[in-house]
């Protein structure tokens, strides 16, 4: 049950409704069988009033197999978070909330976008270490105009309508760990540093090299 699916149709095999979906998540909750979390006991059944819950049979306490995961109270399908999750894992370019909604055939763009942002965030690294040694950074920006931002103006380096965008990689023989993110114009670019991520193991680019500490940021 550990292994991950290597293709689309392996994936719809093994996940084809509710009830597989149910069942992967009741064995990674209880790999040995069902365990009460609030009394420990090993006695209890599967209710037919409410799906995919637990119920024990010494303190009553009722458990769902989505209980403390993003899951948890949500109107969504469990086939659709699986599918949500593959497409999302799987796709080498990564996925927009726009192509999730086109492809899990969802009628709300908002649902879709929710959906997208709360696997984005389970996706993180808990334990993902701060860039260290030879840093690599770099800028971009894209046209973000706010109903604040005048109908023109904004050439050259103006921030005018744009959205500045800063990254920064490690460059070391352990691949790049790098901690994309947008930052605001006027905002501390120090900001970016407690919220490294793990970026694709990928040749960084060589157009700038240089110490973090150069650019004023502070060193780890």
């Amino acid at each position: 049950m550990t292994d991950f699916p290597r293709s689309l149709l392996e994936f719809q095999r093994r996940f084809p409704d509710e009830a597989a979906c149910a069942a992967y998540l009741r064995h990674l909750r209880w790999p040995e069988g069902f365990v009460c979390p609030t009394c420990g006991s090993t006695r209890g059944w599967a209710l037919a009033t409410k799906a995919h819950t637990h119920e024990c049979a010494d303190c009553r306490k009722q458990t769902s197999v989505t209980a403390g995961t993003m899951m948890r109270g949500s109107k969504l399908a469990l086939t659709v978070w699986f599918w949500a999750a593959y497409l999302m894992a799987t796709h080498s370019n990564g996925s927009s909330a726009l192509q999730v909604q086109r492809q899990l055939g969802r009628g709300s763009y908002k649902s879709a976008w929710l959906l997208c942002a709360k696997l984005r965030r389970a996706m993180v690294a808990p334990e993902r270490s701060p860039l260290a040694g030879l840093v690599e950074v770099d800028e971009a920006t894209i046209a973000c105009r706010t109903k604040d931002d005048p109908p023109a103006g904004g050439g050259g380096r103006s921030h005018q309508g744009k959205l500045l965008i800063a990254g920064a990689v490690e460059v070391g023989d352990g691949g790049p760990n790098g901690g994309p993110g947008p930052h605001p114009p006027g905002a501390d670019p120090g900001l970016l540093r407690p919220q490294p991520a793990r970026l694709p193991c990928r040749k960084p680019r060589r157009r700038r090299h240089c110490q973090d500490r150069r650019l004023g940021w502070p060193a780890p």
